[in-house]
Formats: structure tokens, sequence, C-alpha cells
């Protein structure tokens, strides 16, 4: 029996970066032998264990027969060797593997790879998985500084595994799975840039996809493209918030500019409903958890109300942090702000600009919070009480937008 360390432990530790879990690859074992030593098997498609002691998982060496024409079959015997496991795998940066001395076994140049920090699939294997191509875009997405590249010869496996549907009928979950990690990655913009030059994007996500090439007005978008404003957007949201739900709601905050109609371009009015029922679409369609598709519900719906805010009486101030439920779920409102910010700095020109209606909004917010029940008129009874209160929120929203403006009409002076 040999143990190797193999995958993400010795891909990260060789780049630098700290290494939080670790799998081994077992040569020689049977699983009655793992058992016997203490191991607990949990693989039910080949056999998997985990250590008695670290709980870290130990494969057995596997590998793929065919048998004439029918499908390959999964084989961990005693016969496989490494080589042969680490040939199944994706790319050749998680295809090292490291022996209990620490010398490496690199039968695939995965570390000339790494130095060179070059994607590159192993074999031809790769392409019977569609997930690996959205785990290799993931890489895109979080060995950013500096970044990798994608080998030529895997660019033209993928493409051609698009042209021939292999990416069309990926599992919801799976899609999202990988999406939702990309965006909690450095630079997620790398993710989606990634998927739209590999042909992949639309395949998965046209709703986001057909953004490019979508003009939008040059005084408010230098940038044109509504795709590299989303780009923009989500790469200033990266810098503004770990939350992958910021990132995401960023992400989709302009959906509803894609299919706006082509005789009022450059022009997007009524793209906010148009986006937010998109965003519902795509939620039901990749199996979005809630929470994300209510942020970038509300997010494409009120963006533009925020960026107006000096402009909007104070009811409808009001009617915009009851529309985010912003008193009940203070942190609907503190994840909004963050995404109309990234959408206004998210522009060629704008990007160091000071956004004030962040702030504002959220001075609004804490004066209609200082509202008390108990200052309202007595005697008032059932819905009364909710039109005094709401009244009474107006006023402190009134009184704090007519000091922004005075101090507005005051630097102008």
């Amino acid at each position: 029996m040999q143990i190797y360390l193999v995958g993400g432990a010795v891909r990260d530790r060789l780049l630098g970066r700290l290494v939080t879990e670790k799998d081994y690859v077992v040569v020689g074992a049977t699983p009655t032998e793992m058992l016997d030593l203490g191991y607990r098997q949990v693989g039910r498609d080949f056999p998997v264990f985990l250590h008695p002691q670290t709980n870290e998982e130990y494969a057995l060496a596997r590998t793929l027969r065919h048998q004439g024409h029918q499908p390959g079959v999964v084989i961990a015997e005693p016969g496989v060797t490494l080589e042969e496991d680490l040939q199944r795998r994706d790319l050749t940066i998680n295809a090292i593997a490291e022996d209990g001395a620490g010398n490496l076994i690199d039968p695939f140049n995965g570390v000339e790879d790494l130095n060179n920090r070059v994607l590159r699939h192993v074999s031809s294997a790769f392409s019977e998985d569609p997930v690996r191509v959205l785990r290799l875009a993931r890489f895109m997405a979080r060995y950013n500084d500096p970044p990798f590249t994608i080998a030529p010869q895997t660019v033209e496996m993928i493409r051609a595994m698009v042209e021939a549907g292999e990416l069309d009928n990926l599992v919801a979950e799976r899609i999202w799975q990988e999406t939702s990690r990309a965006l909690a990655e450095a630079n997620p913009v790398r993710f989606f840039e990634s998927l739209r030059e590999l042909g992949v994007l639309g395949r998965i996500m046209p709703e986001v996809e057909n953004l490019w090439g979508v003009p939008q007005p040059t005084r408010w978008h230098p940038e044109v493209d509504c795709g590299v404003h989303t780009m923009m957007a989500l790469r200033k949201a990266c810098e503004l918030s770990s939350a992958a739900e910021v990132r995401y709601a960023t992400l989709t905050h302009d959906l509803g500019k894609a299919t706006t109609p082509k005789e009022i371009l450059p022009s997007h009015h009524g793209h906010e409903s148009r986006g937010a029922d998109l965003i519902k679409a795509l939620g039901r369609r990749l199996k979005v958890p809630s929470g994300f598709t209510d942020l970038a519900h509300r997010a494409a719906t009120y963006h533009t109300h925020l960026h107006h805010l000096y402009e909007l009486k104070p009811k409808t101030v009001l009617k915009l942090l009851e529309g985010l439920d912003a008193f009940r779920k203070p942190r609907n409102l503190e994840w909004f702000v963050l995404v109309c910010q990234a959408d206004f700095q998210g522009r060629e020109g704008f990007e160091d600009q000071h956004y004030p209606q962040a702030r504002d909004l959220m001075r609004a917010y804490h004066a209609a919070c200082s509202v008390d029940s108990k200052q309202l008129p007595k005697g008032l009874i059932g819905p009364m009480v909710g039109v005094a209160m709401r009244q009474a929120r107006s006023a402190k929203i009134a009184a704090v937008l007519n000091r922004v403006k005075q101090q507005q009409e005051c630097q102008q002076q």
C-alpha cells in the first residue's frame, strides 16, 4: 500500500497558498484492507474512506476502462497505478502527487504549468464532465495575482464541447454551485469573461451574455457597452463587499437592458421591471437560493431610485425603504446601497467619484427608524396606527433631505 497527497493541497502549497483540505490517493490496497485499518467507507460509486483520526479523505486509485462500445466503468483495484489515477484528473496543476517523503510525482508537467500560470487539461477525459469547464473558469477567478491563462489546446477542446452541445445539459445545481463559488473568489469578473470567451456563458446564462453589444447613452456611460459596464460594476462590487449576494445582485442589476426595444436605444426606459422579471426566471432555472434572488430583484427594481434620490419626494423614499423591507431586515438596505454604489462607480471615469446618495439614504433610514409608536397621537386604532407611523417617518425623511439640500446649496455658492 502506498499513500500520496494529491490535488488541491499539493497545488496550493506549491503556489504558496494556505492549504485548508488534504486529499489522499491510496495505491495497491483493497476496500477490505482499508476497513481493517479502521478507515470508514463513504463512497458508493468508488471507494473513498475517512481516516479514523483526522477524517481526511483517502480514495483508492481509480481509472476508467472501456469494453468495446460500452460506457466506461470505474475501476478501483490494487493494480491501478498512480499515473492512471492522475490521468483521470481535470487539469495538470491538479494532477501532481506527493509521497510521504515530500517527493513530487508529476507525470503531466503540472509544476511547469504552475510556474508558467497555465491551465491545461490532462487528457481527453476532461471532456467527459462538462462541469470541469466551469471549474476551470473558477480557477481563473481564484488565481488572479498574477493571472493564469488557458492553454490553446484546452480552449480548442472546450469550444468543440460547446459546439457539440455538451454544455447545454448541465444540471442547474452544478451551474449555480460553481457560479456561487466563483462569486466568492478574488476576481469573479474573470470567471464570466473566461466563460464568454470560451462560448459557454451564452449557453448557461444567456441573460448575462446578451448584455454585450447593447449600447447606453455616452453621457452616463462613457464605456457605452452594457456588458462592459456590468463587468466594471462587478469589479467595483468586489472592492466594496465580499458578500456573494452583493456581487450576484450587481451582476444581474441591468439584465433588463438586454431586452430594451431597439427603437428606443440607447435609452433604457423600463429596464428595471424587465430586469426584475429576468432575475426571477434565472433564479428558477438555476435554482438560485432565495436570498440571492430577493436582493437581486430588489436591486434591479430600485437601483435607479437611489441614483435619483435628491429628486424623490419623502413619501417615495419611504416607499423605497419599505420595498427593500429595510425596517425588518436592515441588511437588505446595507447590501442594496453597495450594489447601487458599484453600479454608479462601475463606469469609465466614475470609478473614484463620490456617491453621496449611499450616505444620505442611510441617514434618512436611521431618521425614519427613530420614530417610536409611543410618540404617535393617543387613541389611534387599526390602520390609523400604520398611517400615522408612515406620516411620521416621511416627516423625518423630509427633514434629512432638506438638510442635504441646504448643504448642497451652500457648497454651490
